[in-house]
C-alpha cells in the first residue's frame, strides 16, 4: 500500500501544477509506443499557428482533447495526442516583416529571399512556438516527443509528394482565373479566406455618352475606381429601349477608349437601368461576359491596391479608395454623374488583412476538388464519419457538393515554395520532387502554397507519410477530431478528401465542433474590444484545474459560451470542496487496506452513496459516448459536491463517531467512493487528482492515476431502487427540515425539535431506525417520528412540508413571535405582489420586447418567473402560520 502524506490546510494550484507536470513528462507518461500491444487511440492536435498564443478557444478545444486522451489511458489504449504548430504563411510572413522593420529597419524586399527565409527560421527558433509552451501549463499530455512543425523536412516531402501526384493525375493545373486578392498580404486567397460583412456603401450612377450622336448609356457601380478596365456595357437582347444599339459603341469617360454594347441575358431589363458596365478583369460574372463575347480582360489594380499604367497619369499610384473619390469628382465635373445612392450591401474582407479584397483575374494554381469530394461526401453520408453536433453536416454537404476548384497558390516568401520550374527559352514547365536535371535555363516557381495545402495532410503527415512507419501502422486513422465549426471548409472538409486519396481511409471517426466564446454581452473575444482575458492570467488567478473544469462545465453541445473569469470560481470552488473532503478524510484516520474493495454489510446510507456512484459512473460513460462534455461534467460535480460531501460525508458522520467496526467500515465505503471519484475526475482536472491520489495514498509514487483503471459500475454491488428510496426520502425530509429552518431565520447552530408524520409502517420503521441520523443532520435537539399528525391546535403553530416519506413539521413556540412573523410575511408579500406588476407591466409592453437586447429581455422574464416562486413560497408560509 503506497504511503499517506498529510494534506495542508489550503489548496494551493500553482505548486501543485507545477510540481506534476515535469513529473509526468520525464516518466514519459504521455509517450504513445507504436510497438504496444494495447488498442490504438490517436488524435492530431489542430495546430495552431507557430505566431499564436493561448486564447480561452485553445483553452476549451485542448481541455476537451486532453480529456480524451486522459480517459482513453484509463480504459487501456496505447494513446498518442500528435502535437504540433502550422507555419502560418500569411500570418508569420507579415509578423516577421513588421518585426524586421521595427529592429532594424529593414525591409523583405532589401534582404532578399534566401535571407529573409532564414530571418524567419531565426525569428519562429526564438519567438515562435510559444502556445506549445502555454499548452504544458494548461495541462495537455500531448506526446510531446513527436512535435511537428508543418515546414520540418519529413512534412515538407509529403506536401511536395502530394502536389506532384495531384499535378500528374490532371488536378492540379496552372491557370487565369478570376481570383480573391489581398492588397495588404499582397496574394490571392481562397474563397474561404473572405469573410463577408454587410457595410454601409454607395451606388454611383454615370452617363457613358455614344460615340455616335447624342445620348448616353447610364451605368451603376459600387466601385467607380475600376471603370478604366471596363471593356463593354451589356445590355438585354430582347430589350426594346436598347437592341437597337448592339454592336456600336460608348466613349469610356475620363479615357479616349471606345467599348462596344453587347448583348448578354447577363444584362436584366428590369434591374436599374438595364446597363450593365462590363469589368472582366475585376469581377467574376463580368469576366464570364467577357469570355463569351472575347473582351478584353484588364487588371487595373496594383497588387498593394494602388491603380496601375492602365489608367489615366493622374490616378496612377493612387489608393483604390481615393482613386474611388477622384473619379466620381471628375464624372460630376463633367456633368456625368447621374446620381449617388446610400446602400448596404455584403462586401468581402480579407480574413488576414482585415481590409476589403479586390477580385482580379491572375495567373495562378488550382486544384480540382470535384473528384477528391466524392469519397468525403460518401464518408459521412454512410456514418463512416460522425459530426456532433449532427447539424454541421448539413454546412459540410453544402459546400462539398457545390465546391469550387481551390486557389492553393500564394504570393509569399515564407511556405512550401511550388515545385514547379520553368524553362525560359522553350516554354517547357516541369513538376517534380526535385529540380530538374534537364540541360536549359530553369527558373522555380516564385509562388509558395495556401497554408491549408499542407495542413490538409496533418493526421498522417505527422506520423511519417508516405514512409510506412509503424506510427501510421498504430494510429492511423486517428479516432477524435476537436476543432472550431469555423475552419470546417478549411480543414475538416480537406483532411477527410486528403485520407480518403492518399491513404485510402478517413483520417478519423468522430469530429466535435466546439462551441464560441462570448463575453456576457454575447459579443464574441477579442483583443480589440478589450474582452478576451488572457489565459495563463486565469490561471495564475484560479488554477488551470479551476479554469479547465469551469469552460467546460459551462460549455453546452452546440451552444455559444457566455464567458467571464468569474465563472472559474466554479472550478475553484469545486477543487477547494474535493480537496476539504480528503483533508477531512484524512483527519479520521489511515486509509483502508483495500480501498479498490466494497466491506460487507453496508449501511443504508452507505448503499445508497454506491447507488449514486454507479448511476453516475453509467451516467458520465453515457456522456462521453455523446460527446457532451459539459453533461458529463455537470454529472461529476452533482456527485462530488451534493451526493457524496453535502449528504453521504455527513451521514458517515454517526458511525465513524461510533467507532469499533462501524467505523472501520463508514471509512472503508469512504476510501472507495473518493478513489472512484478522484479517477472520474482525472481527465478533467488532472493535477489536484493526481496530488490527491498520492497523498491519499491511493496511487504509489512513481506511478499516475492516469494509468489506474477507469472507474465502471460496480456488479458485486448492485443496488436497486428499494434500496436507495428510504434513504432518498430521508435526505428529503432534511432538506424541508432545512429549508423551514432558514424560513423563519433560525441559526443554524440553535438545535430544534420536529415531528414527522410517517407515510406508512415502511416509513415509520425505517425513520424510527434513522432517528439518531436525522437528529445529526437536522441538529435536532428532538425529533417526534409518529404515525400521527402533529397537533397544531394544542401545540402552536407548526409550519410542515410534505415529502415522499411523510410530512415534516417545525413547531415554532417559544422560537419565533408568530403575530410579529405574520405581520413580517404579509408586509413581503405585499412588496412581492407590487413588483410582480411592474415586471408584467415591462413584458407587456411590446416595444421593449422588441427594442430591448435579447439578454435583458431574457433577465425580465427570468426576474418574474423568480418573483412568482418567491409568492408562492411566503404564501405557504403564511398558511402554515395562520394554521
Amino acid at each position: 500500500m503506497a504511503m499517506q502524506e498529510a494534506l495542508p490546510r489550503a489548496y494551493e494550484p500553482a505548486d501543485v501544477e507545477k510540481k506534476w507536470f515535469p513529473i509526468w513528462e520525464n516518466n514519459g507518461d504521455f509517450h504513445g509506443t507504436a510497438d504496444s500491444d494495447k488498442p490504438a487511440f490517436s488524435i492530431v492536435i489542430p495546430p495552431p499557428n507557430v505566431t499564436g498564443i493561448l486564447t480561452l478557444g485553445h483553452v476549451l478545444n485542448n481541455t476537451l482533447q486532453d480529456i480524451l486522451c486522459r480517459r482513453a489511458r484509463m480504459k487501456g489504449f496505447e494513446v498518442c495526442w500528435f502535437p504540433g504548430t502550422d507555419h502560418a504563411g500569411i500570418a508569420t510572413e507579415s509578423k516577421v516583416v513588421k518585426f524586421l522593420k521595427d529592429t532594424e529597419n529593414v525591409t523583405r524586399d532589401e534582404l532578399g529571399r534566401d535571407e529573409f527565409i532564414n530571418r524567419v527560421w531565426q525569428w519562429k527558433k526564438e519567438y515562435g512556438g510559444k502556445i506549445i509552451r502555454q499548452l504544458r501549463t494548461l495541462g495537455c499530455s500531448c506526446d510531446w516527443e513527436r512535435e511537428r512543425f508543418t515546414m520540418d523536412d519529413g512534412l515538407s516531402d509529403a506536401v511536395k509528394k502530394v502536389f506532384v501526384a495531384l499535378y500528374e493525375k490532371g488536378y492540379i493545373y496552372r491557370g487565369q482565373r478570376m481570383i480573391n486578392w489581398c492588397p495588404v498580404a499582397k496574394s490571392a486567397l481562397s474563397d474561404e479566406e473572405v469573410i463577408y460583412r454587410d457595410v454601409p456603401g454607395k451606388f454611383y450612377y454615370f452617363r457613358y455618352p455614344l460615340a455616335e450622336g447624342d445620348g448616353a448609356l447610364i451605368v451603376a457601380t459600387t466601385r467607380p475606381e475600376t471603370m478604366f478596365g471596363d471593356t463593354a456595357v451589356a445590355v438585354h437582347p430582347d430589350d426594346e429601349r436598347y437592341n437597337k444599339l448592339i454592336g456600336k459603341f460608348v466613349k469610356l469617360p475620363l479615357t479616349d477608349r471606345l467599348i462596344p454594347i453587347v448583348g448578354d441575358l447577363h444584362a436584366d431589363p428590369t434591374k436599374g437601368t438595364g446597363c450593365v458596365k462590363i469589368t472582366p478583369g475585376h469581377d467574376p460574372n463580368d469576366f464570364e461576359v467577357g469570355r463569351r463575347h472575347n473582351l478584353e480582360v484588364m487588371n487595373v489594380m496594383n497588387n498593394d491596391g494602388t491603380l496601375n499604367e492602365l489608367c489615366p497619369a493622374e490616378f496612377v499610384g493612387l489608393d483604390r479608395f481615393v482613386a474611388r473619390d477622384l473619379c466620381v469628382k471628375k464624372l460630376e465635373e463633367q456633368g456625368l454623374l447621374e446620381k449617388i445612392e446610400d446602400i448596404t450591401h455584403s462586401v468581402g474582407y480579407s480574413e488576414r488583412g482585415g481590409v476589403p479584397i479586390e477580385t482580379l483575374v491572375s495567373s495562378q494554381w488550382f486544384c480540382k476538388m470535384d473528384e477528391l469530394a466524392k469519397p468525403a461526401i460518401e464518408a459521412v453520408k454512410s456514418g463512416k464519419i460522425k459530426f456532433y453536433p449532427e447539424r454541421w453536416s448539413k454546412t459540410y454537404f453544402h459546400w462539398m457538393e457545390n465546391i469550387q476548384d481551390w486557389c492553393i497558390s500564394r504570393q509569399l516568401w515564407w511556405g512550401h515554395r511550388i515545385p514547379a520550374w520553368y524553362n525560359d527559352e522553350n516554354g517547357e514547365v516541369y513538376v517534380g520532387m526535385d529540380a530538374p536535371t534537364a540541360p536549359g535555363k530553369w527558373r522555380q516557381e516564385e509562388d509558395v502554397l495556401d497554408t491549408w495545402f499542407s495542413s490538409w495532410l496533418w493526421p498522417f503527415s505527422v506520423m511519417g507519410w508516405p514512409e510506412k512507419t509503424k506510427e501510421l501502422e498504430k494510429f492511423y486513422p486517428t479516432n477524435d477530431l476537436v476543432t472550431g465549426p469555423d475552419i470546417i471548409f478549411f480543414w475538416v472538409a480537406r483532411m477527410i478528401m486528403a485520407g480518403c486519396e492518399f491513404c485510402g481511409e478517413i483520417p478519423f471517426n468522430n469530429v466535435y465542433f466546439t462551441s464560441i466564446i462570448r463575453d456576457e454581452k454575447g459579443r464574441k473575444l477579442s483583443k480589440s474590444l478589450g474582452n478576451s482575458p488572457d489565459p495563463l492570467d486565469v490561471i495564475a488567478e484560479y488554477g488551470a484545474d479551476a479554469l479547465r473544469f469551469s469552460i467546460v462545465y459551462i460549455a453546452p453541445v452546440g451552444m455559444d459560451i457566455r464567458y467571464n473569469n468569474e465563472k472559474c470560481e466554479i472550478g475553484r470552488n469545486f477543487a477547494n470542496k474535493l480537496w476539504n473532503a480528503c483533508r477531512f478524510r484524512q483527519m479520521q484516520g489511515e486509509v483502508s487496506a483495500d480501498f479498490n474493495t466494497l466491506p460487507g454489510n453496508l449501511s443504508s446510507d452507505e448503499k445508497w452513496m454506491i447507488a449514486k456512484l454507479d448511476a453516475a459512473v453509467a451516467n458520465i460513460e453515457s456522456e462521453f459516448e455523446k460527446f457532451r462534455f459539459h453533461a458529463a461534467a455537470h454529472a461529476l460535480y452533482d456527485l462530488v459536491w451534493s451526493d457524496f460531501c453535502d449528504w453521504f460525508v455527513e451521514a458517515e458522520k454517526m458511525p465513524m463517531r461510533a467507532g469499533g467496526a462501524d467505523k472501520e467500515r463508514a471509512l472503508a465505503v469512504l476510501d472507495y467512493a473518493l478513489f472512484r471519484i478522484l479517477k472520474l475526475l482525472h481527465p478533467f482536472m488532472p493535477f489536484i487528482t493526481e496530488e490527491l491520489a498520492h497523498r491519499m495514498g491511493f496511487v504509489e509514487e512513481g506511478k499516475s492515476i492516469m494509468y489506474t483503471a477507469w472507474p465502471m459500475p460496480d456488479a458485486a454491488a448492485k443496488f436497486d431502487a428499494a434500496d436507495t428510496a428510504l434513504t432518498d426520502g430521508k435526505f428529503e425530509l432534511v432538506r424541508i427540515g432545512r429549508f423551514l429552518r432558514s424560513s423563519y431565520n433560525i441559526p443554524d447552530g440553535k438545535k430544534l425539535n420536529f415531528h414527522i408524520k410517517a407515510a406508512g409502517k415502511a416509513e415509520l420503521d425505517f425513520l424510527t431506525e434513522q432517528k439518531a441520523s436525522l437528529k445529526l443532520l437536522l441538529n435536532a435537539e428532538d425529533i417526534e417520528i409518529s404515525s400521527e399528525a402533529f397537533d397544531s391546535a394544542a401545540n402552536g403553530a407548526a409550519p410542515s412540508q410534505l415529502g415522499a416519506m411523510g410530512i415534516l413539521s417545525l413547531p415554532l413556540a417559544g422560537l419565533i413571535d408568530v403575530d410579529a412573523e405574520v405581520a413580517r410575511l404579509e408586509k413581503q408579500l405585499k412588496d412581492i405582489n407590487n413588483w410582480i406588476k411592474s415586471a408584467q407591466g415591462k413584458l407587456s409592453n411590446e416595444r421593449f420586447v422588441q427594442n430591448a437586447p435579447a439578454q435583458v429581455v431574457a433577465d425580465a422574464r427570468a426576474s418574474l418567473a423568480d418573483l412568482e416562486e418567491r409568492k408562492v413560497r411566503t404564501e405557504e408560509l403564511l398558511a402554515s402560520l395562520k394554521g
